[in-house]
């Protein structure tokens, strides 16, 4: 009796399980779709390999430094040259006595500039720093000509290209027979002798 029992029920439940197979040995077929047009107007093929791009020169604007970082610099540079000339490290010493006085030109401080020019000429002398010693004097001669000096801002000029002309500095001596006509020409500075400008006093309080 166990056995038909089993048997009964495994002929149902293969019945009712045969309800939900859905067997297909049928080959599915899938969508096809449609070609997709090829373009006829071929544009890009008639660009020419080479083209000509029109570079816009951008100039870089350099804009005047300000007197908060004059005032600045100013500072690193002194505690350099107070530290070299204490270290008798003489030949830097000159170089920062020179960078010294373009500040001073800069800030329209004339008479400082021309204390730490000749500083710095005594020095380079020194150490036969021909080139250092010519830009000295060219500087010296420029300051001396704001200040009034001009006898005294020619014989610079003289001496430095005296110099340049003993050593063989062909660029130098170009520089200084392109200022030798151009001396004197200041008139603003040569009014002022020995004194600095109203816009640099003003600053300066």
């Amino acid at each position: 009796m166990r056995y038909k029992l089993i048997i009964l029920f495994s002929v149902f439940s293969l019945s009712a399980s045969a309800q939900f197979l859905h067997i297909s040995f049928k080959k599915k077929k899938h969508p096809i779709l449609r070609n997709i047009p090829q373009i006829k107007d071929r544009s890009l093929c008639h660009v020419s390999e080479r083209q000509v791009v029109l570079l816009t020169e951008v100039k870089p604007y350099q804009y005047d430094e300000s007197w908060f970082s004059m005032q600045a610099r100013e500072k690193v540079l002194l505690k350099t040259v107070k530290h070299n000339m204490s270290w008798r490290i003489y030949n830097v010493a000159s170089y920062n006595f020179s960078d010294l006085a373009e500040l001073y030109i800069k800030m329209h401080r004339f008479s400082e500039a021309k204390w730490y020019l000749l500083q710095s000429n005594n020095l380079s002398r020194g150490q036969n720093d021909d080139r250092l010693t010519i830009d000295n004097l060219l500087d010296l001669a420029i300051v001396k000509e704001r200040l009034g000096d001009l006898p005294s801002a020619r014989a610079d000029l003289n001496e430095a290209h005296d110099m340049a002309q003993a050593k063989g500095m062909k660029d130098k001596m170009d520089e200084i027979n392109k200022m030798i006509p151009m001396l004197g020409q200041n008139k603003a500075f040569i009014a002022n002798r020995y004194a600095e400008t109203p816009d640099a006093a003003a600053k300066d309080l």
